[in-house]
């Protein structure tokens, strides 16, 4: 697709973003939507007279200012077990509503179909999703109906539409074909006409969700109180003004709804094609990647008691939303001087559902706690380490069990007690793997001449109790020569690994997961891991925002941390009356990246690594942390290269 031109010849302004870049924000293209004088007939009109629409890489971010581009058929390839994902964007020429909205539009899919008579289903493989802002920046993927729904237009912004394909493993190869129509829809069609099953229900909820807030506030602290008030304005205000809401009110009274035929010989047809070819991404990832979600986030802000039935519930949820994501999930609670309770599954290793959970395909690797998750009044709590290990060493999952035991340690103390505990797993199962994450060595006991010196010799001060050294990637800065300093210094042929993670730092142009950073730079982290060679990947946590004790308060990143750093998806009821987690922007281009390491893997394995990494500099894909591509026809490229060099 053509990401360059643009139909109305005007000049499109240098690409500059919220840190690194990838968004038109804060440029005005001085021509915000006008509005149509008099009354206008949609059935006569066509859709392409009143809005732009185009395509965009799902490695764009499309701010409310980025201009129009031409219309192009979209064409994508994807893998079986993979998800492809694109943006149609959708920006008012002129204001066809009599509210203060530019218009209303409708969405509608298709299933997209071979010519053998196969289907990606619409609802099931292919799903939209709207995009939203937060702070400003297009970030929070909000699901919408399928296969039709309504979607209201601001006069002179530009709104996103993310759109995905799961391929399903068992699914045949070949060319899949099909279309989103666009329509334009009279903004004073009645509410009850206009809105469909589950939009409906979406409004009840957010109204009901309101008196659920304010009501039991009888002997509540007066800071409660202002807070429940807070969180029921915003949802009342979010309501009020969204599009959903009052883009169908007016002073007209209804009308009848146009005739269908009318509108499709009128709509915008956007053709999609998907080519699905014969290699089927493993059901576990090649490499394993932890993201911490914190309990206690979801205890505040959900209202579930620690232990609770509705606990459980809750982090069942989350452990399995996010397994789509090639992610193997752990939950934490955090401790003093950065110790941590790290643990996959919150039942005992005895119970059905840690089977359950250890045993999915999905998962690469599982926390295994140090301690109990949930506190018991039975003696039998400090035989706990030794009864889970006894269990988990006899099952076949237990290769992909670790131990996460303290973050980032930073002195003497700090590292006493990494080792005293890894010692203490090791007495009850030698082959336990310790994962400790750091970016120095002690602090009050340097082991070499310079910080980053003692920083490598840090696997001779913690062998043999740390068998995965997961380093910061901030650290090396743009220095990739010093990888070899590290790998020196481990034994792999004595099962020690080297992982890397980012949390707060490397900061830009570095690639990391940070609102408003280029979306192949939010991509590259995964690049950045192959290329350098590390076996598994580690983040801090994906749901640590600022503490809120609604489910539909208003999201806050944390202070003192880059916007965010630590939140990759946000809770289903900031948006909705939907449970489900809301993912990110970020979240998709992470998964991005680990599928873009399962294809890297697949070249290097018929010819070599060596020119897997030739393959990424031909491209020019990823060089090194200050030098990968900006534009997202080298990813297309790559992608390209491999499957017309290992297909069958």
């Amino acid at each position: 697709m053509d990401n360059t031109e643009n139909p109305q010849g005007t000049v499109v302004p240098p690409v500059e973003g919220v840190a690194g870049g990838g968004t038109a924000y804060g440029w005005n293209d001085g021509g915000s939507s006008c509005s149509l004088k008099g009354s206008i007939d949609l059935t006569e009109v066509p859709a392409a007279d009143l809005v732009h629409v185009w395509c965009m890489p799902s490695t764009a971010n499309v701010g409310p200012q980025e201009m129009p581009r031409h219309l192009e058929p979209i064409n994508l390839l994807a893998a079986r077990n993979e998800r492809e994902s694109v943006q149609i964007a959708l920006r008012p020429k002129v204001s066809w509503s009599s509210s203060g909205n530019a218009g209303v539009l409708q969405v509608q899919c298709s299933d997209l179909c071979s010519t053998t008579g196969d289907r990606l289903i619409v609802g099931q493989s292919l799903t939209l999703r709207r995009v939203v802002p937060i702070l400003g920046v297009p970030d929070a993927l909000v699901p919408i109906d399928l296969p039709t729904s309504q979607i209201g237009l601001l006069p002179g912004e530009t709104t996103a539409l993310w759109v995905s394909i799961d391929v399903p493993s068992a699914q045949p190869p070949g060319l899949y074909e099909g279309e989103i129509v666009i329509t334009s829809k009279a903004d004073t069609e009645s509410l009850s006409q206009c809105l469909g099953k589950g939009e409906k229900h979406q409004l009840f909820m957010e109204l009901r969700n309101c008196l659920d807030i304010v009501e039991p506030i009888d002997g509540k602290l007066l800071d409660e109180v202002v807070e429940r008030a807070k969180c029921a304005t915003t949802t009342l205000r979010r309501v009020l003004f969204s599009p959903l809401f009052s883009e169908f009110f007016s002073d007209n009274g209804p009308i009848d709804m146009m005739d269908e035929d009318a509108i499709s010989n009128l709509s915008v047809r956007v053709k999609l094609s998907l080519t699905v070819w014969d290699f089927i991404l493993p059901a576990t990832p090649s490499l394993p990647a932890v993201f911490g979600i914190s309990d206690t986030v979801i205890e505040d802000r959900f209202g579930v008691q620690h232990g609770s039935d509705d606990w459980y519930e809750a982090l069942d949820q989350h452990f399995k939303w996010l397994l789509q994501y090639r992610i193997s999930p752990y939950f934490c609670r955090w401790g003093e001087s950065m110790r941590v309770l790290t643990y996959t599954s919150p039942w005992p290793a005895d119970h059905p559902k840690s089977d359950e959970y250890f045993s999915d395909p999905r998962l690469a690797a599982y926390a295994v706690p140090y301690r109990q998750p949930v506190s018991s009044n039975n003696d039998g709590a400090k035989d706990y380490l030794q009864k889970e290990v006894e269990i988990l060493r006899t099952k076949a999952h237990w290769k992909k069990a670790y131990f996460y035991l303290w973050d980032e340690p930073l002195n003497m103390d700090h590292y006493n007690s990494v080792r005293n505990m890894a010692s203490e797993i090791h007495a009850y199962a030698p082959d336990a793997r310790v994962l400790t994450t750091y970016y120095c060595g002690p602090s009050d006991a340097p082991l070499a001449p310079t910080p980053f010196e003692s920083f490598v010799k840090v696997p001779k001060f913690l062998r043999p109790h740390t068998q995965i050294y997961c380093t910061s990637e901030w650290v090396l800065g743009n220095r990739e020569d010093l990888v070899k300093d590290i790998l020196t210094e481990l034994q792999p042929e004595n099962g020690e690994e080297w992982w890397t993670y980012v949390c707060m730092g490397p900061s830009d142009p570095h690639p990391n997961w940070h609102l408003g950073m280029r979306g192949t730079q939010h991509r590259a982290v995964m690049w950045r891991v192959w290329k350098e060679g590390g076996t598994g990947f580690l983040y801090w946590g994906a749901n640590c925002y600022e503490k809120a004790t609604a489910p539909s308060a208003e999201i806050r990143f944390r202070r003192g941390l880059p916007p965010g750093d630590g939140v990759l998806f946000y809770p289903g009821e900031v948006f909705s009356s939907s449970r489900q987690p809301v993912a990110s922007l970020r979240l998709e281009r992470i998964l991005s990246g680990l599928q873009d390491i399962e294809y890297l893997n697949l070249y290097a394995s018929r010819f070599n690594r060596d020119e897997g990494l030739a393959l990424l500099e031909k491209t020019g894909i990823y060089l090194g942390p200050e030098r990968y591509t900006f534009e997202h026809m080298p990813i297309d490229v790559m992608r390209g290269e491999i499957f017309n060099t290992c297909r069958p």
